[in-house]
Protein backbone atom coordinates (compact mmCIF):
# COMPACT_ATOMS: atom_id res chain seq x y z
CA UNK A 1 0.00 0.00 0.00
CA UNK A 2 1.53 3.22 -0.94
CA UNK A 3 1.36 6.38 0.58
CA UNK A 4 -0.28 9.84 -0.11
CA UNK A 5 1.49 13.03 1.18
CA UNK A 6 0.11 16.37 0.53
CA UNK A 7 0.49 19.68 2.56
CA UNK A 8 -1.80 21.61 4.61
CA UNK A 9 -2.58 24.22 1.63
CA UNK A 10 -2.77 21.51 -1.29
CA UNK A 11 -5.59 19.94 1.15
CA UNK A 12 -7.57 22.75 1.62
CA UNK A 13 -7.44 23.61 -1.76
CA UNK A 14 -8.78 20.46 -3.06
CA UNK A 15 -10.69 17.96 -0.55
CA UNK A 16 -12.40 16.43 -2.36
CA UNK A 17 -9.19 15.11 -4.15
CA UNK A 18 -8.00 14.36 -0.98
CA UNK A 19 -10.75 11.75 0.19
CA UNK A 20 -10.30 10.34 -2.99
CA UNK A 21 -6.82 9.28 -2.86
CA UNK A 22 -7.88 7.97 0.78
CA UNK A 23 -10.26 5.64 -0.86
CA UNK A 24 -7.25 3.73 -2.01
CA UNK A 25 -4.70 4.52 0.02
CA UNK A 26 -3.85 6.66 3.65
CA UNK A 27 -3.53 10.54 2.83
CA UNK A 28 -0.47 12.17 5.20
CA UNK A 29 -1.17 15.87 5.46
CA UNK A 30 2.09 18.05 6.41
CA UNK A 31 2.09 21.45 8.33
CA UNK A 32 5.69 22.91 7.57
CA UNK A 33 6.81 19.93 6.53
CA UNK A 34 5.95 17.98 9.18
CA UNK A 35 3.35 15.09 9.23
CA UNK A 36 0.00 16.22 11.02
CA UNK A 37 -2.66 14.44 9.99
CA UNK A 38 -3.34 11.47 8.45
CA UNK A 39 -7.18 11.09 6.46
CA UNK A 40 -8.01 7.02 6.32
CA UNK A 41 -11.31 5.61 4.69
CA UNK A 42 -13.69 4.47 7.22
CA UNK A 43 -12.94 0.89 6.42
CA UNK A 44 -8.98 1.61 6.63
CA UNK A 45 -9.88 3.03 10.12
CA UNK A 46 -12.07 0.24 11.92
CA UNK A 47 -9.74 -2.41 10.48
CA UNK A 48 -7.07 -0.76 12.43
CA UNK A 49 -8.78 -0.22 15.48
CA UNK A 50 -11.37 -2.96 15.83
CA UNK A 51 -9.37 -5.36 18.26
CA UNK A 52 -8.28 -2.20 20.57
CA UNK A 53 -8.82 -2.32 23.90
CA UNK A 54 -10.72 0.59 25.71
CA UNK A 55 -8.44 3.06 28.27
CA UNK A 56 -10.94 1.25 30.89
CA UNK A 57 -10.01 -2.47 30.11
CA UNK A 58 -5.94 -1.23 30.25
CA UNK A 59 -6.36 0.62 33.61
CA UNK A 60 -8.77 -2.51 34.84
CA UNK A 61 -5.77 -4.49 35.45
CA UNK A 62 -7.47 -7.86 36.84
CA UNK A 63 -4.36 -9.68 37.53
CA UNK A 64 -3.21 -7.00 40.06
CA UNK A 65 -5.86 -7.56 42.13
CA UNK A 66 -4.48 -9.40 44.96
CA UNK A 67 -1.27 -7.40 45.45
CA UNK A 68 0.26 -6.07 48.29
CA UNK A 69 1.01 -2.38 48.22
CA UNK A 70 3.40 -1.02 50.49
CA UNK A 71 4.16 2.83 50.69
CA UNK A 72 7.41 4.09 52.33
CA UNK A 73 7.53 6.61 54.95
CA UNK A 74 8.29 9.94 53.51
CA UNK A 75 11.23 12.27 55.03
CA UNK A 76 10.26 14.54 57.22
CA UNK A 77 12.63 16.99 56.99
CA UNK A 78 10.61 19.28 54.35
CA UNK A 79 8.02 18.64 56.31
CA UNK A 80 6.42 21.43 58.63
CA UNK A 81 3.94 21.68 60.62
CA UNK A 82 0.86 24.31 59.51
CA UNK A 83 1.43 28.20 61.43
CA UNK A 84 -2.45 28.86 61.90
CA UNK A 85 -1.24 32.10 63.90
Amino acid sequence: MSITTISSRAFNQNVTEAKRSAMKQPVFITDRGSITHVLLNIDEYQLITRNAASILELLAMPEAENTDFEVEPLENSFLKPADFS
